[in-house]
């Protein structure tokens, strides 16, 4: 998915479901100069959705544990 990110920046976010960011993407990678910002911040996006994702399996896990 990072190699998605960073070759298709749009396409990272619309096959996560952020339509919006997607085309707001897009409007950037258009340009030559936009590619870079656009695929740096899809990787970052994809990252910090990654991290959030571990966030909230560890709360879930604590809240079964707490439940014993």
């Amino acid at each position: 998915m990072i190699l998605i990110a960073v070759l298709v920046p749009w396409l990272s976010f619309f096959l996560r479901g952020k339509i919006l960011s997607g085309i707001v993407c897009l409007i950037l990678q258009v340009t030559l100069i936009g590619w870079l910002p656009a695929a740096i911040w899809a990787v970052v996006s994809r990252s910090n959705a990654m991290t959030e994702n571990r966030i909230r399996k560890m709360e879930r896990h604590i809240m079964r544990a707490q439940k014993v």
